[in-house]
């Protein structure tokens, strides 16, 4: 059965890379696969070895791409600041080397884009999450809006996620409405600040609502995830590790609480 071609000239394909290029290959590969087109495709590429660089660059003689370089590894912020700052289209679909489309991607892809042309107010919307954002309210074909409460009456630690850095599709002014990636932080700080700027600038958001319904993230030994410590402590369900969990969780709501109210917005 052949695939429906579909051609989002509007949007460049952002991929975030670090040692893992057999991982793009795939990515690269699935949305060939998929008939999913781009108007045009970046590899921001954090200082990776010369034996990854030299595979990549070999990938492009099947795949159109363009390859950003840095001569050694700076980080995620800067990473991703280099890779949007190449971007010349109007929208940008944002996702790291690690996951994978599912069949079920382009149609509602689709939609998610169609959504931001018609209504100019949502700078992104969220296409794979770990689990549901905790205060959502329902928007239209499959998406809902995710709200951030500042209230204190809404506890939920994870409501500070209103940013998050899973695939997902924005503007590509999101640079210039929302300040450039701090650099120099570990990959969860980045995303942290990150989201209290989004947070302190009134960013609107949507997440489709089956959030594991879009994209698998996929690892090996050879090339493994960088956040499945997070994962484990996620999924710890005996009586002390689970009060361990919920103690942790209300030290964060606190410590997050801090950080956004003093944060100075860019």
């Amino acid at each position: 059965m052949m695939n429906t071609p579909y051609h989002f000239t509007s949007v460049t394909l952002l991929i975030t890379h670090y040692n893992r290029c057999k991982s793009l290959e795939r990515l690269l590969k699935a949305f060939k696969k998929l008939d999913c087109n781009f108007g045009d495709i970046v590899i921001s590429d954090d200082g990776s070895e010369k034996s990854q660089l030299q595979y990549i660059e070999k990938l492009q003689q099947e795949y159109t791409f363009r390859l950003i370089t840095s001569p050694i590894n700076k980080g995620l912020g800067n990473n991703i600041n280099k890779g949007q700052d190449s971007v010349q289209t109007e929208y940008t679909l944002y996702i790291q080397e690690d996951f994978v489309p599912k069949a079920t991607f382009p149609e509602h892809f689709a939609d998610a884009l169609q959504i931001m042309e018609q209504d100019k107010k949502w700078d992104m919307i969220t296409l794979y999450s770990y689990s549901p954002y905790p205060y959502m309210t329902p928007y239209k074909l499959g998406f809902s809006e995710k709200v951030f409460h500042l209230s204190p009456w809404y506890t939920n630690n994870l409501k500070f996620y209103l940013y998050g850095d899973h695939p997902h599709l924005r503007k590509s002014t999101f640079l210039k409405d929302f300040g450039r990636y701090p650099e120099g932080l570990n990959g969860d700080q980045t995303e942290m600040q990150m989201s209290f700027a989004f947070i302190k600038n009134k960013g609107k958001c949507l997440l489709y609502d089956d959030h594991y319904g879009l994209l698998t993230q996929e690892n090996s030994v050879e090339e493994p995830s960088t956040a499945n410590f997070r994962k484990s402590w996620n999924n710890g369900n005996s009586v002390p590790f689970t009060i361990a969990k919920l103690i942790y969780s209300k030290y964060k709501f606190l410590k997050y609480n801090f950080q956004l109210l003093t944060k100075t917005v860019k």
